[in-house]
């Protein structure tokens, strides 16, 4: 969405609106903008004055993916790009703006008329140009994905695979270095503190306003205290642990639900839960219990969302090291701890293999695919096995 100055500037001119319906500036462009934009909101005109204005095409050229506006001026939203993915709506968002500047200009010396004004010049071009976009996307190109605690560890493995995937990705930190974490025009990164209502508010319109919509939630913000028996453990932490790991999810579904029910194929939810839900550690209850309101909660939200077409589920990673929870000093003191070397200590599961942040994400990407298109609700191990899980 552009909503500046020069924007408004053309929206608000009934006659500069006018003049844009009457054609695209040239017939490279087509293939991005369509033969004009839509003008407002009434789908229903868009399609019948394109169906009219384009009969010369024939059928094959008016299909759904045709006709669909590439852009859109309104009096209201400003303009509006549209493409498979963010670096094809910013390029139909610049021809767009170019095109703008050259009807102002043009009107202003007796009136704009496209060189692309006969349905002959523009047949010419029309099979060329739509075989430039003819190529394979990935299988999640066109979703919006939200991913918090995005900056390290878990979060960021799975912003990198929705990324890889082909999602617009958008991710939340508390760290001011999440703004880089990827370079790509399908990422934006935003410093958000998930414990405040009003920064999360305010990151969610961002987000709409950036991508356009919400597909897929990765909730993978939260917090592990220090290790305190139940007779140590402080109120202060109690508090905390709950408030970011349960209290921010709550307040933050408020907000995204009404968004994911109106994905155009349904909203997904991934959880990053934890071991701790099934098989708790001493010394781990502020986590543990609210990793497990945590879990209670989707499962909840996947009752209750399942009529609205939004599946919620869950994953239990345990034992990822990979993280900044865990330095080279701390795994070294845990693994002397078991009498084991580090290598040894971070395979202590039944298949003895080392659960990754990169194979969490991988995992979360498959459940935000149409492999769980018949799943909500579902809780799944990612941990080697654990004798106590199982």
């Amino acid at each position: 969405r552009d909503a500046g100055e020069s924007v408004a500037c053309f929206v608000g001119d009934p006659g500069l609106l006018a003049a844009a319906g009457r054609g695209v500036l040239t017939p490279d462009h087509v293939s991005w903008t369509r033969r004009h934009p839509m003008i407002g909101s009434t789908v229903a005109e868009y399609a019948a004055a394109y169906t009219a204005g384009n009969a010369g095409f024939g059928a094959a050229a008016l299909s759904d993916q045709v006709c669909s506006p590439r852009w859109v001026l309104d009096a209201e939203l400003g303009l509006l790009s549209v493409g498979r993915n963010a670096t094809e709506a910013g390029i139909t968002a610049d021809i767009a703006r170019h095109t703008m500047a050259s009807i102002t200009v043009s009107e202003e010396l007796g009136g704009y008329q496209p060189v692309s004004s006969s349905h002959a010049f523009e047949l010419e071009f029309w099979n060329a140009q739509r075989n430039k976009l003819d190529r394979p996307v990935a299988d999640l190109t066109g979703r919006v994905a939200l991913v918090t605690g995005a900056g390290s560890g878990i979060g960021h493995a799975c912003a990198a695979a929705l990324l890889a995937h082909g999602a617009c990705v958008v991710g939340w930190d508390i760290s001011a270095n999440i703004h880089d974490a990827f370079s790509s025009s399908e990422w934006l990164g935003e410093q958000v503190n998930v414990a405040d209502h009003d920064a999360q508010a305010a990151g969610l319109e961002r987000l709409v306003s950036e991508f356009g919509g919400l597909d897929i939630a990765v909730i993978s913000a939260g917090v592990f205290p220090r290790a305190a028996q139940l007779g140590e453990l402080d109120a202060d932490t109690w508090r905390r642990t709950m408030a970011i790991n349960v209290d921010a999810v709550e307040d933050l579904y408020s907000l995204i639900w009404p968004y994911l029910a109106l994905s155009y194929q349904g909203g997904r939810v991934v959880v990053i839960a934890s071991k701790n839900v099934v098989a708790p550690g001493p010394g781990a209850a502020a986590y543990s219990s609210s990793k497990a309101a945590l879990t209670q909660l989707s499962r909840v939200a996947a009752l209750e969302w399942a009529k609205h077409g939004i599946r919620v589920n869950m994953v239990h990673p345990d034992a990822v090291f990979d993280t900044a929870l865990w330095t080279p000093e701390l795994l070294a003191t845990r693994a002397a701890h078991y009498g084991m070397t580090v290598d040894a200590y971070k395979r202590r599961n039944l298949l003895g293999v080392e659960v990754t942040s990169a194979a969490v994400g991988n995992l979360a990407v498959a459940m935000a695919s149409e492999l769980f298109s018949c799943s909500t609700g579902v809780q799944i191990p990612i941990d080697g096995g654990n004798e106590r899980v199982i």
